[in-house]
Formats: structure tokens, sequence, C-alpha cells
């Protein structure tokens, strides 16, 4: 089966009228909503690929809302600050997080003494946006030109290969985690505070690798500074052409059971008015559930995805924690 875009229920079309007779507080709040500037908080650093989501998603929503909705980049510890940011602000929808699946469902289990926020209690559901596998990348100019050949290499000496990520604890460290686990291989995890910065120094040589998401990258793998060495996903990605040929883990490692794949949603301070949050919910999967938005994400990497409801997103992150938790577990990460 091959990865492609998916889609739950996500049309207008499907979502409830809110009731009619209301308490005119929420009568007035519903009529005024939203009334001002709005801000998206991305928990990372600007240039990555979650900055990217974020600013195409901003763009998009501001002529459903009809308000300007600004960017607020609070990158470090994992996600946490910009996580904490956007759940201490006012809870009136004028507010919003662009949530990783690491920062909802593993940093608890990283961060066990120092997390500043229980997202399933500080964060109120809207619904997820998109979802990416985590690819392999190496400079063009690399020795290493297929997986097997990296995992030689980090076998031969032991520690001797460095492998950047966008921090400790993300998707792409817990990747690289659980291949050295499956292989017996040695890498050495060099994290940074983003995507971006890590890419840099690939780039720059500075490191040997990545193992992160690939919307980044993907212009530089299409001018061919970057070659594409294996998809953490069990299956192929299909639906991006230059990726195609890329194997992924069933090849790479039969039995190994590896599907490692990042998705991406918005969240709510808790307390957000629930009118508040279905307006929200609509204007997204309004604009996500389009061709436009899906045609924008494909080529880099990512695919779209919506939930039918905020109930139906929240349930589904409270099913991932026990997944997270147990990558968490696997790679021996502790942030504390």
């Amino acid at each position: 089966m091959t990865i492609r875009r998916r889609a739950l229920l996500g049309t207008a079309a499907t979502f409830p009228a809110l009731p009619a007779l209301v308490a005119p507080r929420d009568a007035r709040a519903q009529d005024t909503f939203p009334s001002r500037t709005l801000r998206l908080v991305v928990p990372f650093a600007p240039g990555g690929s979650v900055d990217m989501t974020g600013r195409l998603m901003a763009q998009m929503l501001q002529p459903v809302l009809g308000q300007t909705v600004v960017v607020d980049n609070r990158g470090g510890a994992g996600g946490n600050l910009g996580a904490a940011e956007a759940a201490r602000s006012e809870p009136d929808g004028h507010t919003m997080l662009l949530a990783s699946a690491s920062i909802l469902a593993a940093n608890k289990f990283l961060y066990t003494k120092s997390m500043p926020i229980d997202p399933m209690t500080d964060l109120a559901p809207v619904t997820r946006v998109t979802t990416g596998t985590v690819f392999m990348t190496v400079k063009a100019d690399s020795p290493y030109r297929t997986f097997q050949d990296v995992i030689a290499a980090a076998k031969k000496d032991p520690g001797g290969l460095t492998m950047g990520s966008s921090g400790t604890g993300t998707i792409s460290h817990l990747t690289i985690s659980k291949v050295c686990r499956a292989t017996g291989a040695d890498i050495t995890h060099v994290p940074y505070r983003g995507g971006a910065p890590a890419l840099q120094d690939l780039l720059a040589g500075n490191i040997d690798m990545m193992f992160d998401v690939i919307p980044l990258a993907m212009a530089h793998v299409r001018e061919g500074r970057l070659r594409v060495l294996a998809a953490a996903s069990a299956e192929r990605v299909t639906y991006v052409p230059e990726l195609r040929d890329v194997p992924g883990m069933k090849e790479l490692l039969p039995g190994a059971g590896i599907d490692m794949q990042s998705w991406y949603g918005i969240n709510v301070p808790a307390g957000t008015p629930e009118n508040r949050i279905a307006a929200l919910h609509k204007a997204i999967v309004s604009v996500v559930d389009t061709a436009e938005f899906r045609e924008k994400m494909e080529p880099n990497g990512f695919t779209t995805i919506v939930d039918a409801s905020p109930a139906a997103y929240g349930a589904y992150t409270r099913s991932q924690e026990a997944v997270w938790k147990a990558l968490v577990a696997e790679s021996g990460a502790s942030l504390d």
C-alpha cells in the first residue's frame, strides 16, 4: 500500500450547524470572532519544515477568517517553549499552535520533570493538517550512496558518523535511535534547534547526514545538492516523483517493524470557547482539504490530513501517547 493523501470526512458540508439558541455572550462571541489579528505559534526555528507549513497555513487562512494571521516562531526545548507560550495565551481563539506529534505525544516522556505543560489538559484540539515521512539525506558528494553504505560505515567506525536532527526527542532523533537499534550501527546524534540549522550544517559538510522530514530539503534534492538514501516509513513515498525510487523500511530492514511518520495539527489554549474552536476547525479544514493546499504540500514530501471534528483529533492524540512513549523508551533519550 502506498502512502497517499487522506481526508477524514473533512468537508465543510459535514459539519453540524451551531445551535440556534445559545447564551447571549456566546452569540456575541460567535458574531465578532475573529475580531482582530490571529497568531499562529510555530514552536520551531524559522526556515524549517514546520515553519514552512505554518506560513502557508497563515497565508491561506487570512481570506477565510477575514483577519491577518501572523506566524510567531518560538523555538526551543523540543517545541515546549512555543507550546507553553500558546497554552498560556488568552483562550479566546486568536492564538493557535502548530503542534507536532513529538510535542503532543512524546515530550512528556522526555521531559519527565521539566515539561512546562500537559498537552492533554492545557491545549485544546482543533484538527490535524499534515503528515510526513522521515528520510535519510546526505550531501550529493557524500561517499555514502546507499542506506547500506551508511550502516556499514557506522559499524566500521562506531560513533564516527554524525547525524543532525531538529532536536533531541524529535521524530528525527527517535528514528535514528530505532534504526541504530535494528541494525547495530553506532551513529552520533547532533541535535539542533530546528531542521533549518541542521540542514545548513549538512550542506556545509559539518555533519554526515540528516534523518528528518523532507520538505525543507526538497529544493536541494531537486537541484542536485542532496541525495536521499532511505524513507523511514514502511512503504515508499510515491506521491513525490523525486522520491519514488527511495526504498522504505520494509525493503531495507524487513521484519524490523519501522514505520516512522510525523503528523502536525492545530491546537488552541484550553478553555477556548467551543463555538470558536468549531469556527477555526471549519476554516482550517476549508483550507487544508483543497487541491491548492495539497498541491503545495505534496511536492515537498508532506500530505494533507484533516479530522472530522476537534474531538476526533483529541482522541487520536490520546491514542498516540502509547506509541510515542514506546519510541522514547526504546531510544533511551531523557532531557531532564
